[in-house]
């Protein structure tokens, strides 16, 4: 087996909580904890030249900066790297290694730009470093595209190749088969490095992959303190450590680690949490740009599936090549659900004709202004419209709903209520019941097991498919559908 060594990103890719602001006396500390640790590799951040010194911060815009920082430190037996991300940083800000605080350069790249890249890798070598090729979006690369790489990384000769999942898309699968192509057909001088994320909560479970495969060469594992880091974090170090002391006879510190969780990460944990989330696994479910998901919710009108349903329209390079306008379109598209309304509309023109209508909307102002409302009510005789919300202390004539995500917060009281007032809803808004979301069947039935007044519970199934859905702690209202018998042979999913 070849040597396997854990390389620490916190001071790089945990920056993206923070823009790098760690503070110096952080940046000093984790780096000595790392080194105390034993980490075979500490990268300290970015080289950056579009960015000024700072202290304080471990985005850097030169080699002699890295010096200001953490020059005169005892790094022990730890390889010191810091990270370029191409384009980023001209070699005339890189001084040779010799007179460099720094060993090794990781040059992450977009798959597009891996010719040009792997010629500034080139360049680099020349000046002294240990070279790392990072690919950004392994999971982006056809067979043919990693075998391109291969043949590049092969002229150049790097320290070592990596597969770096970006946006936290792997599994097992996905990274055994770039491993074994990698390790076949890369010269044997040439490590291979895996740096993860996430999203599926896959970050730990693929070092432990990684560090299981067999091979000759050079494996190197990246990991971060507590898992900080972009997006839904890194695979946590404290945790790679841990299996590596137990499972290949490794000796690193783990109590150094924990010690920097508590001193130095938790004071950023706390007001920026990181880590696994529905965001991110959203983001990861639809192979995108996170920012495609941090949009659509922001707009707070639309539910978990119409998201899904938007983001199930990103077309090829556009799902990780983040593209506001490409998804506002989209956005617009969705919410202009061509729609014959014509007989509706006219129903309700009849309906309102001669009437005078009183809207009422979601908040605190109508129990505010209940004495108000009841004298207009008494002396108008309105018809009573509530807006994206079920009054209960006006029995409205019609439920006004343009918001999809509060008609998904409605769905189960509009059901129970149904017949009690009338729903108007935009095109937007999609039905959640009726059809079978599983086969398409019109032939669903349902029922709320219970007495009227009390809390019980109530059952959606499928009389074709037999799936079925549980409604826990549901208020019965009245006897509607009360106590149906329910068929024996349904599958709750």
């Amino acid at each position: 087996m070849g040597e396997i060594k854990l390389l620490d990103c916190t001071l790089r890719d945990g920056g993206y909580v923070n823009d790098w602001k760690f503070g110096h006396n952080n940046l000093v500390s984790v780096f000595e904890r790392m080194v105390d640790a034993n980490i075979d590799i500490i990268e300290i951040g970015f080289l950056d030249d579009r960015r000024p010194f700072d202290i304080n911060r471990s985005i850097m815009p030169d080699t002699d900066s890295v010096e200001k920082i953490y020059g005169g430190l005892d790094r022990k037996q730890a390889m010191v790297v810091g990270m370029i991300d191409y384009g980023t940083c001209k070699l005339e800000n890189i001084k040779p290694c010799s007179e460099s605080f720094l060993d090794g350069i990781r040059v992450i790249f977009k798959k597009h730009l891996r010719k040009d890249a792997l010629a500034y890798c080139a360049e680099i070598k020349k000046l002294g470093y240990k070279v790392f090729a990072q690919l950004v979006s392994v999971t982006t690369y056809e067979d043919d595209e990693m075998m391109d790489l291969i043949r590049l990384a092969n002229e150049v000769k790097p320290y070592a190749v990596s597969m770096v999942d970006t946006y936290g898309l792997m599994h097992q699968e996905n990274l055994k088969h770039y491993f074994d192509l990698l390790n076949e057909h890369l010269a044997p001088e040439i490590g291979i490095g895996y740096h993860g994320h996430n999203n599926f909560q896959m970050g730990y479970a693929n070092c432990i992959e990684m560090a299981s495969q067999k091979t000759d060469r050079e494996m190197l594992v990246d990991g971060s303190i507590y898992g900080m880091g972009k997006s839904a974090g890194n695979a946590p170090i404290e945790l790679v450590a841990m299996h590596l002391n137990d499972c290949f006879g490794k000796d690193y510190h783990i109590s150094q680690i924990l010690e920097a969780i508590d001193a130095n990460i938790m004071d950023f944990y706390k007001p920026a949490t990181w880590g696994y989330n529905m965001f991110f696994f959203i983001a990861a479910l639809n192979n995108c740009h996170p920012n495609y998901v941090s949009d659509l919710m922001n707009k707070r009108t639309l539910s978990v599936k119409a998201i899904n349903q938007i983001l199930g329209k990103l077309e090829g390079d556009k799902k990780l090549l983040y593209d506001k306008n490409y998804l506002e379109n989209l956005y617009l598209e969705y919410q202009n659900v061509d729609v014959d309304d014509t007989a509706d509309m006219a129903e309700l023109t009849k309906a309102f004709a001669g009437r005078n209508v009183l809207l009422l909307g979601p908040g605190m102002n109508v129990e505010k202004q209940k004495a108000r409302i009841e004298s207009y009510v008494k002396e108008n005789d309105p018809i009573i419209v509530s807006i994206n919300f079920v009054s209960e202390l006006f029995k409205p004539d019609y439920i006004f709903l343009s918001n999809a995500k509060r008609y998904v917060q409605l769905a189960t009281e509009l059901l129970q209520k149904g017949d009690e007032f009338k729903v108007i809803a935009t095109s937007n808004v999609t039905k959640t019941s009726g059809k079978c979301p599983y086969c398409g069947s019109d032939n669903t039935d349902y029922t709320f097991v219970g007495n009227v007044g009390g809390v019980g519970y109530g059952e959606i199934w499928c009389n074709d498919c037999k799936s079925a859905y549980h409604l826990s702690r549901v208020l019965i209202t009245k006897e509607y559908n009360l106590n149906k018998e329910i068929p024996k042979n349904i599958i709750y999913r």
